[in-house]
């Protein structure tokens, strides 16, 4: 307690030798004779603002060209050079605005630096100015929002009748892909049947089923539409194709989708790239997890005679695992036995009930 009552009484001297300061520097502004020193250290970091604007602005540029092959992928589909044109437009207008603005603000900051005697102005308001900071952005921002929904809903909108179908499917922590087979219709599905063989819980009792094949990577013709059917069996991901320029979040619960054109084999891309090894990837670039990272797929661009013969030679999913076949037959039959001993129970007569004790008493 002593300890205590020791600290408050310094706590409180400080409390009180600072008012007294307090006091005595507000008695100087009322007198006049309060002076302040700046010193030399509004000036230094006058400079230093100029000296960060220069160096920053350098350093931004310089890094801006070194990661510029890194920012742009070659291109290789059709409604991606639109989205590069979109994307390097709307950069442009926003690295303008923010140019002027940082140089203004680093400027004005070394410019009207605290100087004896000079006054500040007070600017309140004008509408003029008010209405073209408002309208020019307005009109600038509807033209980029307007050509930006165009172009998506035409890649998310109906694909073209002639399109490839595959079902792309993300799972913590890899891709499901499921192709049509020679009827080239989808079968259902139903999250009620997966299990460790039917992970996609195709519906077998779907026929479309019965010809559906899986791959262990997307094989996609050069020049033709492809649509891309996406759904999430657990927590959110992203189908995301950096070369392609498509992005679409694979949801669980809510299917999606998005088409596009390849434009470039992958044989064509290795040769344009240099690079022997280069592959089209799928990437979940949605962080859903520790395994996050294994969440990749190889896509591999035919030209059309080869993804026809690659897809000739795959085999359907029920003709790889034929025990499922044999699993929902089995099944089929204990629902029958079932509803039929339901029938048969239903048919036989009820027998009648026993008399209760007074009703016996009177028949006899």
């Amino acid at each position: 307690m002593i300890a205590l009552g020791i600290l408050l009484a310094l706590v409180l001297l400080l409390v009180v030798f600072g008012l007294l300061f307090r006091l005595q520097v507000l008695t100087s502004i009322f007198s006049g004779s309060y002076s302040r020193e700046i010193g030399l250290s509004n000036r230094v970091n006058a400079i230093l603002m100029l000296v960060f604007l220069i160096v920053g602005g350098a350093a931004f540029a310089y890094s801006f060209v070194d990661n510029w092959d890194k920012m742009n992928p070659p291109i290789a589909s059709v409604h991606g050079a639109f989205l590069d044109r979109m994307f390097w437009t709307t950069m442009l207008i926003i690295g303008i605005v923010f140019v002027i603005t940082q140089v203004a603000l680093f400027v004005y900051s070394y410019k009207y630096q605290y100087r004896e005697g000079r006054r500040a102005f007070f600017f309140s308001h004008n509408n003029k100015i008010e209405i073209i900071w408002t309208v020019i952005p307005a009109i600038v921002m509807s033209g980029l929002i307007f050509g930006g929904w165009k172009q998506w809903t035409n890649i998310t909108g109906p694909a073209p009748k002639e399109s490839i179908v595959l079902e792309v499917v993300a799972k913590q922590f890899n891709w499901l892909v499921r192709y049509p087979g020679r009827d080239q219709k989808l079968g259902d599905v139903n999250f009620r049947l997966i299990d460790a063989t039917n992970e996609l819980g195709m519906d077998f009792t779907d026929q479309k089923n019965m010809d559906d094949f899986t791959a262990g990577e997307i094989h996609v013709p050069k020049g033709h539409p492809v649509l891309l059917k996406i759904r999430s069996r657990d927590v959110l991901h992203a189908v995301y194709m950096p070369h392609f320029r498509v992005q679409m979040y694979a949801v669980p619960g809510m299917p999606t989708k998005f088409w596009f054109t390849p434009t470039k084999t992958t044989d064509e891309m290795r040769a344009e790239t240099g690079n022997p090894n280069f592959n089209y990837e799928l990437a979940c670039n949605q962080i859903c997890g520790r395994g996050h990272f294994a969440m990749k797929l190889n896509i591999i661009v035919d030209e059309p005679d080869d993804y026809v013969a690659w897809y000739g030679q795959q085999k359907a999913f029920v003709e790889q695992n034929p025990d499922v076949l044999t699993d929902l037959k089995q099944k089929q039959m204990e629902a029958v036995k079932g509803a039929s001993a339901a029938t048969s129970a239903s048919a036989v007569p009820a027998a009648p009930a026993a008399p209760a004790p007074a009703e016996a008493k009177a028949s006899l």
